[in-house]
């Protein structure tokens, strides 16, 4: 019965829709894409900034709020980088058993008769160069922890950016020489210059931006794709462009699935710079 309710609910006018999902860019080469419009009653708003210098002629982006504005929860974050945390544990310590170590099985001493205590041979834990006793062995400590939860993870370290004002919109990280000193005197402006992770949503992070900041200390560039809850939590500061807003908002979104093609109504033109 609820899923017939569901059903029907469903299929009412598209305007009675508060949250639809956003498209991606099209291509690296392209400089406009389209993205989603989200209800203006309910949409999150961040002023873009710019990387370049130069005016902007749209001042804000729409972030969809089921995925820039979700309820922060502490524990979904623990969770989360504990898990990512396990996963990069190598697991690799290992140590000789008294059956694995080197020497004689001949016994010490007689079992009586000397007034001291029992011994064996001489790989036993309670000897120098013997054996361990319950020692640690080769395993694997990843742990289990459900796609969804990690997805709330995301959503709940976007939002907990955006509540702190450390989250930034830019059109594009690029730049446009390799030359370090013009990066960090821009940078040093913005005020990006210390624990800043910029995450690109292109199929390729610009090389030129890359080669520019590898030199200055606090600065890290990750594709979309490799960003996870941790370095969420870790960097004190994240920039992301539009192509990875929307590729968040389409991974991260809510919203229902909609198989149907988007009406040109609900889709709006990315600035293009």
């Amino acid at each position: 019965m609820l899923s017939a309710f569901w059903r029907s609910a469903w299929q009412q006018p598209r305007t009675l829709r508060t949250f639809a999902t956003a498209v991606p860019f099209e291509s690296e080469t392209s400089t406009t894409g389209l993205r989603r419009a989200f209800d203006p009653a309910e949409s999150v708003y961040l002023t873009l900034s710019s990387l370049h210098g130069k005016k902007i002629r749209d001042k804000a982006v729409a972030l969809d709020p089921t995925v820039f504005s979700h309820p922060i929860r502490r524990d979904i974050l623990h969770l989360c980088s504990v898990h990512y945390l396990d996963s990069l544990r190598q697991g690799s310590a290992n140590t000789k058993t008294r059956a694995e170590v080197r020497g004689s099985g001949r016994k010490i001493r007689p079992q009586k008769g000397t007034g001291r205590a029992r011994l064996g041979d001489g790989q036993s834990p309670m000897l120098r160069g013997g054996g361990v006793a319950f020692g640690p062995k080769p395993r694997d400590f990843s742990t289990k922890l459900n796609r969804k939860v990690i997805q709330m993870g995301m959503r709940v370290a976007l939002s907990a950016k955006l509540k702190d004002q450390r989250l930034g919109v830019v059109p594009r990280i690029k730049w446009y020489c390799h030359k370090t000193i013009t990066l960090k005197n821009r940078l040093e402006k913005l005020g990006w210059t210390t624990g800043t992770l910029f995450v690109s949503g292109l199929p390729q992070v610009d090389p030129a931006i890359k080669l520019a900041g590898r030199n200055l200390r606090g600065l890290e560039f990750k594709h979309v794709d490799e960003l996870n809850v941790y370095d969420l939590v870790k960097w004190r500061r994240v920039i992301l462009d539009l192509p990875a807003v929307s590729l968040l908002e389409l991974k991260l979104s809510k919203a229902p699935n909609d198989q149907s093609e988007p009406d040109t109504a609900e889709l709006v033109a990315a600035p293009s710079f």
